[in-house]
């Protein structure tokens, strides 16, 4: 978690000198993934609203929250703060997009990436419609340098990751790509995500598992869910040797290299 945010951090005082030169469009984000983009991307000034969960513990850049405007996604909030541009990830839906592009408001909807080239069209289709081509650009440098210092750390050992909900993920999926460019090898085949056996956690345990979302306090962890089985709970015990804080893996951005950077770290101890 610590890692996640000084990287946070100093991202954002990175960007702040490539962020001011040139005026872009008011911006409005839709959802907490939408509102990391628009903070690293547009100047404060160019953010007419940010989701009512910009600051929630899993946003990557919540601290870079404080003085801007958290709205709600209707067409009404959006209509009142007159952006220009309105980007998402899953926030709205059709409806409103198309009410919102009937009154001149261009939408941008970000895409779910499986691999880090879709990150890096993420990145570079915000940056596009915010006018900040060089901002994106120094984000795009910042994740692929964190993906070069990460590469192989983990020499093709095994492992498996696991959220606290006790799901996981194969390939198709941007962890999987996070965990192949560690160098690890994933031990869930089937693609996509899916609920782990605890049939086969209990007959054939991991020697490595990747903790997610085991820092925060969601409804995946609640009591009835098989992440509270006792046979998780010793695994994770005696077997985690990693945790990929939440805000890493909210979102198809920039940022999922830090997940990289902490299995890296994780490696070399």
């Amino acid at each position: 978690m610590a890692l996640a945010q000084s990287c946070a951090a100093g991202l954002l005082a990175a960007l702040a000198i490539t962020s001011c030169a040139i005026a872009g469009p008011r911006v409005y984000s839709l959802d907490p993934c939408a509102d990391q983009f628009a903070i690293a991307l547009a100047s404060r000034n160019e953010i007419a609203g940010l989701s009512r969960r910009a600051d929630d513990a899993d946003s990557y850049l919540a601290r870079e929250t404080r003085g801007l405007a958290l709205r709600r996604a209707t067409l009404e909030s959006i209509l009142a703060a007159r952006p220009a541009l309105v980007i998402r990830y899953w926030g709205g839906d059709q409806r409103l997009n198309a009410a919102l592009q009937r009154r001149g408001n261009r939408v941008v909807t970000l895409s779910e990436a499986q691999d880090f080239a879709g990150v890096r069209n993420n990145v570079r289709l915000a940056a596009d419609a915010m006018q900040r081509q060089e901002t994106g650009e120094t984000l795009i440098a910042r994740m692929d340098g964190q993906l070069a210092a990460g590469h192989g750390a983990w020499s093709g050992r095994p492992g498996l990751y696991l959220t606290s909900g006790g799901y996981t993920a194969g390939p198709g999926t941007l962890i999987d790509a996070m965990i192949r460019s560690a160098g690890m090898t994933n031990l869930t085949r089937s693609p996509g995500f899916s609920s782990v056996s605890l049939e086969s956690l209990a007959l054939f345990p991991p020697v490595a598992i990747i903790q997610a979302f085991f820092d925060q306090s969601t409804r995946a962890t609640q009591h009835w869910g098989p992440g509270r089985h006792q046979i998780i709970s010793r695994l994770v015990h005696e077997r985690s040797v990693a945790l990929v804080p939440a805000s890493v893996l909210a979102c198809p951005a920039w940022f999922a290299a830090d997940g990289v950077s902490v299995l890296a770290t994780a490696a070399r101890h």
